[in-house]
């Protein structure tokens, strides 16, 4: 872009997500930590030792299922960068399936698969959304990497091993700590996984929160764990950022290399690793499968409300409430996350630190509790001249707040990638702001925005957290229908979820595969 048009292009695209920010989340977000400093528990709850438990089995369950996530997502790396196999295509669509499936889906599988497990399920679970991460995050850099260094170790008589953690390990490190800083985030916050698999027996900050505000209204305990919450958030945020830059750098330097061919001796051993995962990966997916075909009567019961009138409409009526409320929620994310991108693409280093703070209040949605958020949008939002509480408007806007920051993600590495030169030549030849952005960005970072896009409404098709305290009971989405029906007791209600679960898994299996056929290998994710 001009430099002339971009000063007054710019400050208006980063005002459409900081205004969107400030409105449905800092306000909402503020507003009842606000009211809940203004109680007297707050104090009890930060000096209680039972406080100090639920931050220590939250960091616990959130570092073990890192360490499990990171572990098998390493051989996966490894055979999507270096091997040329085939099938590959595949291996890259079936491990994002789990990344993007919702929570209910994954909870209900595991609590087929491991019903008594207790910790170790929510470990297992929270690993298996965040396996695609490590995969696709490292697997992405470690491609970039110059396989000669690593030929050179070895033809000096280092083993195999030695030159991996000599010469490959250094090379990739910035990407795995980028992945594991992230994982780490999901993880802390997870809310739908640990509420279906651990019950009230095992409870995190994010369960705790909504506990007291939904059932007990402890407002200044919850408002205090919110606190913790987002300290918390922030440090890893900052972790990853920092990971992230480091990755970015690494990138530019060594630039595109072809490093793949057909595994020779013991990088066979690596390949069959990546098959076991594979296979771990799918089995929760099959045994979910297979128990909602136990017998037919849950999905004949899909179009009625459920054993004596669970729910208020039919399932495949909260089903089409979900298609709706994604659509949307990806419209307003794609613009303000399209928005944002483009504004963080143009900062240069003399307006880094600008551009890592915007960066930053944009991931930060994803680690505060959507409990909060959503209980503060009903205190906050009665107060706009237009009551949203009661629009239909208010569970996309929650999901939109939710999926922005992923979108920003997909396509701002592609924005960066972009040669400057590009804009230059084109502003030069007289084209204005906006011609250049669809003459050259929008030709080259295209694929990226459909993937977004799509990326992006699978996720809000499953959104749980917000979606489960802001939906109202005539109008449910999916995944709040199947915890509806999970909660109730019936035998008709069980079956019914599990077959409904299938049903949203298909959707999200059948987006994954447009994505992956359209736009293969864009962004972070």
């Amino acid at each position: 872009m001009a430099n002339a048009a971009s000063r007054l292009v710019l400050p208006l695209l980063a005002l459409l997500p900081i205004a969107f920010l400030v409105l449905f989340f800092a306000w909402p977000v503020a507003s009842i930590v606000g009211i809940g400093l203004g109680g007297s528990g707050v104090t009890a709850v930060l000096t209680s030792g039972d406080t100090w438990q639920l931050v220590a089995f939250t960091l616990g369950q959130a570092a073990a299922a890192t360490l499990v996530a990171v572990l098998a997502g390493m051989p996966l790396a490894y055979v999507m960068a270096r091997c040329k196999l085939p099938g590959i295509g595949v291996v890259r669509t079936l491990i994002l399936v789990p990344f993007v499936l919702p929570t209910v889906v994954v909870g209900l599988a595991f609590r087929a698969l491991l019903p008594d497990a207790g910790v170790l399920s929510i470990v297992l679970a929270n690993a298996f959304f965040n396996v695609a991460v490590v995969a696709r995050t490292v697997g992405g850099l470690w491609a970039h990497t110059d396989r000669r260094a690593e030929e050179a170790a070895r033809a000096l008589g280092a083993s195999r091993w030695r030159a991996f953690t000599s010469v490959v390990l250094p090379s990739i490190a910035p990407a795995i700590g980028s992945a594991a800083a992230v994982i780490f985030l999901f993880c802390a916050t997870s809310f739908g996984v640990v509420l279906m698999l651990g019950g009230a027996r095992y409870r995190t900050l994010e369960t705790e929160i909504y506990l007291r505000t939904v059932d007990l209204f402890d407002l200044p305990g919850a408002a205090a764990l919110s606190i913790l919450q987002v300290v918390a958030v922030i440090a890893v945020l900052v972790i990853g950022a920092f990971a992230r830059r480091r990755r970015e750098t690494a990138l530019r330097l060594r630039g595109r290399l072809e490093t793949a061919r057909r595994p020779v001796g013991g990088e066979w051993i690596v390949v069959a690793a990546a098959l076991a995962v594979m296979v771990a990966l799918l089995v929760p997916i099959v045994g979910l499968v297979t128990k909602s075909l136990t017998t037919l009567d849950g999905w004949r019961a899909l179009t009625s409300t459920g054993d004596s009138g669970t729910l208020e409409v039919s399932a495949w009526e909260a089903a089409g409430n979900s298609l709706r409320a994604a659509t949307d929620a990806t419209i307003f994310a794609m613009v303000l996350g399209v928005a944002a991108a483009v504004v963080l693409s143009q900062l240069r280093r003399g307006r880094a630190v600008l551009g890592e703070t915007l960066d930053l209040a944009l991931m930060l949605p994803l680690g505060v509790s959507a409990v909060t958020v959503g209980f503060g949008y009903l205190v906050t939002l009665g107060d706009l001249p237009f009551d949203l509480r009661t629009s239909p408007l208010l569970v996309p806007f929650a999901q939109a707040l939710v999926i922005t920051p992923l979108i920003v993600r997909t396509v701002l590495p592609v924005l960066r990638a972009i040669d400057e030169r590009l804009r230059q030549a084109a502003g030069t030849l007289g084209a204005g702001p906006f011609r250049v952005w669809r003459e050259v960005d929008l030709a080259l970072a295209g694929r990226s925005l459909i993937a977004a896009a799509g990326f992006g409404y699978v996720v809000a098709l499953g959104e749980f957290g917000a979606t489960s305290f802001l939906a109202r009971p005539d109008a449910p989405t999916l995944p709040v229908a199947i915890a509806r029906l999970i909660d109730r007791p019936g035998e008709l209600n069980n079956e019914m979820a599990y077959a409904a679960c299938v049903v949203l898994m298909l959707v999200t299996v059948l987006a994954v595969v447009v994505i992956e056929r359209l736009t293969p290998a864009v962004g972070e994710f």
